[in-house]
């Protein structure tokens, strides 16, 4: 006679389960509501792009579009009038990217020299170092205007992207050597004292050891310092004017046709222009900016 197996029913682990389905169920609700949420104003921004002038003054700007029409982004990147120049945002936008992308590797790479010589070459005075460095991630940007109005004049950068490029590079040292030194505390020590007995001088070091492991840290600053820079409107409204603008504030400068009407369409569509690259850079390399900040960005 072959034997019979009984599972037994345990109504504790049943309750247990179907509690645990209802929590996720209710997580998983409030994200997606807070990531509707979240999403919303650039849904409504991206849709009036597409609408007539007409329909949006009619209907409102909350609402859904009747036609559609890809026109208005033509105009806005390249005939719309901008603080009377009718040139659209493609000269902005160039503008911004001259003015990103040599601040974001400059910055990345002073704040990775800083970081490997304050967490592994210990000197006199070296905490006070870093303490004044790091004082700049604490320090209110609008604290910097005067001095850096006096130093751009001075070396005459005043009105450039250049200048821009300068103001943000110093500007985003403090970060990323706070990121980076804290990053290569995790490097053991012994690493670098095997280094030294072999002959390996400060730069040999930095080149074969620190580089190879710092990928996950470049990651980090890289997408820091570019969405920074690239969002930041004080010091482009303060120390550029005219056509040497950043995109994020010319935008703000619309001039319509020079009577004082508002293009919404255009102007929706110019301000998706200027947040397309953050967008970018967020989707392609948003999980890799977390894995690196784990690896001990923020330890």
């Amino acid at each position: 006679m072959a034997d019979t197996t009984h599972q037994s029913f345990d109504p504790l682990a049943t309750g247990s389960r179907a509690r645990q389905t209802r929590s996720r169920s209710i997580v998983y609700l409030l994200l997606g509501l807070f990531a509707l949420l979240y999403l919303s104003p650039l849904v409504i921004i991206f849709m009036n792009a597409f609408r007539p002038l007409e329909e949006i003054v009619r209907e409102g700007f909350i609402s859904l579009p009747n036609m559609l029409s890809a026109t208005y982004w033509v105009e806005a990147w390249s005939t719309f009038c901008i603080g009377g120049t009718c040139e659209g945002v493609s000269r902005y936008f160039s503008n911004t990217l001259l003015m990103t992308v040599p601040a974001t590797i400059l910055s990345t790479a002073i704040g990775l020299v800083n970081g490997y010589a304050l967490s592994k070459w210990r000197f006199k005075g070296d905490t006070w170092v870093f303490g004044l460095i790091t004082l700049g991630v604490f320090m209110p940007a609008q604290m910097t205007l005067l001095p850096w109005a006096f130093v751009l004049g001075k070396i005459g950068l005043s009105n450039t992207i250049a200048g821009l490029v300068l103001v943000h590079t110093v500007q985003g040292i403090s970060f990323t050597t706070l990121f980076c030194r804290n990053y290569f505390l995790a490097v053991p020590d012994d690493l670098i004292k095997a280094a030294r007995i072999d002959g390996a001088g400060f730069w040999r070091i930095f080149r074969r050891i620190m580089l190879p492991l710092s990928p996950p840290i470049l990651i980090v600053c890289v997408i820091w310092q570019f969405t920074g820079i690239w969002n930041e409107f004080l010091f482009g409204t303060v120390f550029t004017s005219g056509s040497n603008q950043p995109i994020t504030s010319a935008i703000v400068a619309f001039s319509g046709s020079g009577t004082g009407e508002r293009h919404y369409n255009v102007e929706a569509a110019s301000v998706i222009f200027a947040a397309l690259p953050p967008l970018f850079i967020y989707v392609i390399g948003g999980k890799y900016f977390v894995r690196g900040l784990t690896s001990g960005a923020v330890k």
